[in-house]
């Protein structure tokens, strides 16, 4: 009787899991393992946001492999002396993992391989699970990965995505005792709105984004106020969704608006090669400008709060607040807002938004935060969005901004993205704080301060 371990980590799904399914075909038995590991608490990535989602996820998991005949076996502490002593207790040869990028996942990996080569078995790692195509398939002459995303999304766009394997219609699983699923409930400080999590949710959700949303992406994706994106990203980020079977569904799907979808997912697997060659783009410029980032604590307290006095400032960051989660446009902006109006760390907006994303990926995270604040792969770096057009342009009926701020809702049209321009008796009766800072001198001191 042959048993692998199938280690669960960013790939909590079923379907199109190259992980379980070559778990599965080359043993007799598997041990679908997930560990609650303390290297992840100790880096500060256990926000309770990302802690229900994933309890979801979990949940979702065991009750896909039951159906299957097996279960899921849960383990809390150290991955390595975890995964060795199942591995040891069961007589396992291999383990299969999926390939990370970031330089914890990097570590993981090289102690996990020696710690199994020690005890006599062996560790499998597969590409291509967390991402549509793994960091590295496709690098330009003379380095290592793509810093420029156009030139990358030809040669990804021409690369050709794995083939889908199906979900395994039975899981034998060894004689282990299942411990404890963590359970939403038992979760504190959890954000109101934070969506379901789950294979069998993400799956609902995308055939819905298939039906209907998908078609009209290309021209409403920037819509704040209709919600047109797809809201995959926290499936994604915990691999309850598989990337290479988006895109392979977005393709067949053929729409400009597919066409632009699949485009999102090249940004995703973009960000994961830089990462996957710089990690310490996780924590340092990717490209230094020489700043001296300014650290006002009532400025940065009010960008967090909503409180700023700038309507789709507060808006998306109150919609983080309640959610877990922030339309794309709006997390360009308040990102913009805080690296170049406010000019404060792009580090201190990343960990804030790694506080309460569900979505919270340090590829697509930090990789993001550098390049609204110039200190990535943009090659717009002193660009700067400024609240009041960004308002007009895609919220005009203010519907995004009354919804998330209601102390505005009966206000004109016309005052909505401004409201300092109010009536001054008008304006007294507002419960709504001034501008925290003046568009241009925060412009004028974010110039300066880059040389322009």
């Amino acid at each position: 009787m042959t048993v692998s371990v199938a280690l669960f980590t960013s790939d909590l799904r079923l379907h199109d899991n190259p992980v379980l399914s070559c778990a599965v075909r080359g043993a007799d038995q598997v041990l679908p393992l997930f560990v609650d590991d303390d290297g992840v608490r100790a880096a500060g990535f256990n926000a309770p946001n990302r802690r229900a989602f994933l309890a979801d996820c979990l949940t979702d998991l065991d009750a896909g492999l039951r159906a299957r005949g097996g279960h899921l076996v849960v383990r809390t502490g150290d991955v390595v002396e975890q995964v060795c002593a199942l591995a040891t207790s069961v007589g396992a040869d291999r383990v299969h993992l999926a390939g990370g990028v970031s330089r914890y996942a990097a570590r993981r990996e090289g102690r996990l391989r020696a710690a199994l080569e020690r005890i006599g078995r062996t560790l499998s790692v597969h590409d291509s699970v967390v991402t549509a195509l793994a960091p590295g398939v496709v690098t330009p002459a003379g380095s290592d990965h793509y810093a420029v995303f156009t030139p990358y999304f030809r040669r990804w766009a021409d690369a050709g995505v794995r083939d889908v394997v199906a979900a395994p219609r039975k899981v034998s699983v060894p004689d282990v005792a299942p411990g404890t699923l963590p359970r939403r409930a038992d979760v504190g400080g959890v954000s109101p709105g934070v969506m379901e999590g789950g294979e069998t949710a993400g799956r609902r959700r995308l055939r819905r984004w298939l039906a209907g949303g998908i078609a009209g992406y290309e021209d409403g994706h920037d819509d704040l106020a209709g919600d047109a994106t797809s809201r995959l990203s926290p499936f994604l980020h915990f691999g309850a969704l598989s990337a290479a079977e988006l895109v392979h569904l977005a393709r067949h799907k053929g729409s400009p608006g597919a066409q632009a979808f699949v485009r999102q997912l090249a940004w995703r697997d973009f960000h994961h090669q830089v990462l996957a060659a710089r990690p310490e783009s996780a924590h340092e410029d990717y490209r230094p400008r020489g700043d001296r980032w300014r650290d006002d604590e009532r400025e940065i307290a009010a960008w967090r709060e909503g409180r700023t006095g700038y309507p789709l400032v507060d808006a998306a960051m109150r919609q983080l607040a309640h959610e877990g989660w922030m339309h794309n446009r709006g997390r360009m902006l308040v990102a913009s807002f805080l690296t170049k109006t406010l000019y404060a760390d792009w580090r201190t907006g990343a960990r804030h938004f790694l506080d309460l994303l569900v979505d919270g990926d340090i590829a697509n995270n930090q990789l993001n935060w550098q390049w609204v604040a110039g200190t990535g792969t943009d090659t717009r770096p002193n660009r700067v969005l400024n609240p009041v057009v960004q308002g007009k342009r895609f919220d005009p009926h203010g519907r995004y901004v009354t919804r998330w701020v209601p102390e505005l809702a009966g206000l004109e049209r016309k005052f909505l993205h401004e409201p300092w321009k109010l009536k001054p008796a008008d304006r007294a009766g507002l419960d709504y704080p001034d501008p925290v800072v003046d568009l241009v001198e925060g412009r004028a001191r974010f110039e300066q301060a880059r040389g322009i």
